[in-house]
């Protein structure tokens, strides 16, 4: 305990282990994929792909790689979970995509799968029992070199996920939209672009799956965001909160054009922060989408497609605010889900409505540990809401105080 966090991540990854070394120390293993399959970045354009297999059976084991079901959960038991996961891998090169070998075409079909399959793996060497933290990606358990494997069933594929990756003319981005559109979430979505299952035939690559999960985000966001900005303006000042282990949302929505910008705060003994102080960094972007990658990373994207899918849900644009504060409770990195969930969360709960931006500040302001003079000079957003005039200013404005107009 003497980094002065809550629990200590290392303790907890030998005792997430412990229980799992007898079931896993050995060179087969036979079990239900989630399904699951993950894509390396180290080395690309080789990398190391592969299927992820748990020592255990049946339709249970669905909940080890799906997110949009640990919501609540507490860190404990998500790393408990996903280090049931053993990571097979081999090495190929992402245009094998296309002209798959055994392996990688077995690795495919099982990313296509919407249920637990069992699967039969031997490695070469018993798994490195090891646990691997990331900002991006859930945490992943033992992970070894695969020799061989098998599906010892048949998958069960979505006719929608059938028809989409069957499609070889359509680009990838279209074939995240159409698979959004017809009801397929961006967790199997992740999948399926990671297996180099979609876009042109010709062009169909391998994705490491940390870049598959930003490029869902930011894809389908795109295509919701032409929708929303022809929308009517929001009629009020409308403020969504939400908080999840140690990442606490505050959204602020404000009737304008359509802008969206993320302000993080790491407090120290957070995940990246040790000591000091709170570390602050922010981004925006206004009707068009960023053409840069943002320096907040795939949190960025993640927050922003829930706000879309919010103001798409009600047919409304508005300015939005969105500020994360995370907190030492926050103690081990559990990957993007963690951010897009807890926005989602927020925007799904009752709003609080104010009739001036300065109050909803104020609130705000009450619900952070860092002082809001500290975070709010860093929004480019309320900097033009001070500066920038509009017609309604002269017709005095019922939403801005007379502290804002000044």
């Amino acid at each position: 305990m003497l980094c002065g966090r809550p629990t200590c991540p290392i303790q907890l990854r030998i005792n997430a282990m412990r229980p799992l070394s007898r079931d896993l120390y050995r060179t087969s293993l036979f079990g239900a994929s989630p399904p699951a399959v993950f894509v390396g970045r180290w080395g690309y354009p080789k990398v190391l792909v592969g299927p992820m297999v748990p020592p255990v059976r049946g339709e249970e084991s669905h909940v080890l790689d799906d997110p949009a079901s640990w919501y609540g959960k507490s860190i404990e038991d998500i790393i408990a979970l996903r280090s049931k996961l053993v990571r097979s891998s081999f090495r190929v090169e992402v245009r094998s995509a296309r002209r798959p070998d055994k392996l990688l075409d077995l690795t495919q079909e099982l990313a296509m799968s919407s249920k637990p399959i069992d699967t039969e793996v031997w490695l070469k060497k018993p798994p490195v029992l090891r646990l691997h933290y990331d900002g991006v990606l859930s945490p992943m358990g033992p992970s070894g070199i695969i020799r061989d494997a098998k599906l010892a069933e048949n998958p069960s594929v979505h006719k929608d996920v059938e028809y989409v990756v069957s499609d070889y003319d359509a680009l990838a981005s279209e074939a995240l939209w159409e698979l959004y559109t017809r009801g397929i979430d961006v967790y199997q979505a992740t999948r399926l672009l990671s297996a180099g299952l979609l876009g042109i035939k010709k062009d169909r690559k391998l994705v490491p799956t940390r870049w598959a999960i930003t490029a869902v985000d930011s894809n389908v966001g795109n295509y919701i965001l032409p929708e929303v900005v022809h929308h009517q303006e929001l009629s009020e000042i409308l403020l969504f909160s939400a908080e999840y282990l140690g990442n606490h949302f505050e959204i602020l929505l404000i009737p304008g054009a359509y802008s969206f910008e993320l302000i993080e705060m790491w407090l120290p003994r957070s995940v990246w922060v040790e000591s000091g102080s709170a570390q602050i960094v922010a981004d925006r972007e206004g009707r068009w989408p960023k053409s840069e990658y943002s320096p907040l990373g795939g949190g960025y994207y993640a927050t922003r497609l829930a706000v879309l899918e919010y103001l798409a849900k009600i047919r409304r644009r508005a300015s939005v605010l969105a500020v994360r504060e995370i907190s030492s409770k926050y103690w081990a990195p559990l990957g993007v889900w963690v951010v897009r969930e807890t926005a989602r969360q927020a925007l799904s709960s009752p709003p609080r409505r104010f009739g001036s931006v300065e109050e909803a500040l104020e609130e705000m302001g009450r619900s952070f540990k860092v002082p809001r003079n500290r975070w709010m000079i860093k929004s480019g957003l309320l900097r033009e809401l001070r500066e920038q005039r509009r017609l309604e200013h002269f017709v005095n404005h019922p939403f801005l105080s007379e502290e804002t107009h000044r």
